[in-house]
This record gives C-alpha cells, structure tokens and sequence, in this order.
C-alpha cells in the first residue's frame, strides 16, 4: 500500500467514496524495448515512499489526512490493447466517486488508459522523448506512441525535457497542437495552460544521474527540482497524474523520485 494512503474495500457498493485520491498500481511491461522492469515499478514506488514525513512544509498539510486511498495493482497481460480497456474502467470508476486518480506505472503505454478515462484538454508529459511515433517494431501501443495516443483525446500536448525522437517524430512535433520543451528551456518556461491537464511524469525526464532506473534512459535531461516544479505548478489544473517507467535496476534513486513527485501532486493539488 502507498505509504499514508488507506486500501480499498472492492467488495463494498461505493469502494472509493471516501477517497480524494485513489492511487492505481499499472504493472504493464510488455513493449520496453531496452531494459525490461517496468512490472516492478508501482511496488518499488511504495517501498522507496516509506521514509518520508508525513507533514508538508510547503503547502502545511499531512499527506495522512488527505484522504488518499490505494486500489492497489490493476494485474497486467500481454494483450495491451484489452489490458487499456479494463484499466480505462477502473480509471473511470475513480473519476465517478469524484476522486482524482494518480497512476503508477508500468510503462509509459498505461498513460494512454489514463488520458482516454479523464479526457483532458491538455495532455502535459515530462519526458525524455517525444513519444510520437506510429509505431515501434509494429507495435501501434508501444511506450514510444504515447504522445500521438493522447493527442487523440486532448486538443494539446506539451512535452517538457524531450531530447529524444525520430525524424518524423520532430517533424510531427512543428504543427500547432504540440508544445517541446527542452531541458534547456525547461528551468526558465513557465506553463500557461488553458483548460483542464493531465499530467504524465515518464522518470526518464529526469537525468540519468536523478533517476537511473528506467527502460530507456538519456542524459542531459531536467534536474529533479525542475520536475518538482513543474508538477507543483501544473497540479492545480489537472484531473489526473502519473508516474511511469521507474524498473529496478538502480539503488532506488528512480523510485525514490517517483515517489516524492506523487506526494508533491497530491499535497498541491488538495492545497489549491
């Protein structure tokens, strides 16, 4: 369970109705096209969350007492396409019992379930890479479809710390629905976003040296204050957040990040 939430009853008739926050475990690891983990990352994310302090300095609130709840894993298969579908619905089910979910993943792909289930205006990722190919060794739900998924449902997409992406991807990335943010510009970029979010963190936006453990991991990305405050800013407008491509091959530095970024959302997000 995540450290501070409270489990959920499936078998009562309401199992969310007590919730603000329902966070959902989201195990796919079926398309990483580097170093397989993916599976391992909800679990990992509870585990490295169990050191910090209840209290937020900033907002003075107590993660305890916001009201968050744990659905626990939603049990991945290798059939993507029917996985998204049923992990849609139990996204759904949260939005109806008026709570706000917070996804932990898995791959990048379970985005897609999240975003078709909160149908956003703005599909906002930190991200390593631009996530807009068509396909990835003919997988039209590959990680790296993301983006171009999403873009299906919202009307926008900003991706902030891309530094990564095909040819056709940067071409695609030009036309007016679609925002890039280098790492670069990232520190100095204040978002000014119309309409409602939702707010995908793929770890490998950060740096390797913040967050090693990750499928596809690329250097020169954002420092892991800068992604803090992007979610700090970002989480008043958003109906969803979450947390993808953290895998176990580090010392927990990826978890650990993941982690603390949940709590930043949820501790603004209830402070707004």
């Amino acid at each position: 369970m995540f450290p501070g939430a409270s489990p959920v009853d499936e078998s009562a008739d309401a199992p969310f109705a007590d919730a603000d926050y329902v966070a959902v475990g989201a195990p796919l690891d079926t398309s990483t096209s580097f170093r397989p983990g993916a599976r391992f990352g909800p679990d990992r994310i509870r585990k490295f969350a169990r050191t910090f302090e209840d209290f937020h300095p900033t907002t003075g609130t107590h993660f305890s007492e916001l009201h968050v709840a744990d659905h626990g894993d939603v049990h991945a298969w290798h059939d993507t396409a029917e996985y998204l579908d049923y992990l849609e619905g139990v996204l759904t089910d949260v939005y109806w019992a008026d709570a706000v979910p917070v996804l932990l993943g898995g791959e990048h792909t379970v985005s897609v379930a999240g975003v078709r289930a909160a149908d956003p205006d703005v599909f906002v990722a930190l991200d390593a890479h631009l996530d807009l190919r068509e396909e990835l060794g003919g997988d039209p739900l590959s990680h790296s479809t993301v983006t171009r998924h999403a873009l299906d449902v919202a009307d926008e997409a900003i991706v902030v710390g891309a530094r990564s992406g095909n040819e056709v991807e940067y071409e695609r990335a030009t036309e007016s629905d679609v925002t890039v943010v280098t790492p670069e510009e990232a520190a100095d970029w204040t978002p000014d976003v119309d309409g409602s979010v939702y707010l995908s963190v793929d770890i490998d936006a950060a740096d390797p040296a913040y967050a090693p453990g990750t499928g596809t991991p690329e250097p020169f990305g954002l420092d892991s204050a800068t992604m803090r405050d992007f979610v700090r800013a970002l989480a008043p407008q958003s109906v969803a957040f979450d947390v993808v491509e953290v895998n176990d091959r580090d010392d927990g530095q990826a978890a650990t990040l993941a982690a603390k970024l949940v709590r930043e959302f949820v501790h603004t997000h209830a402070d707004a």
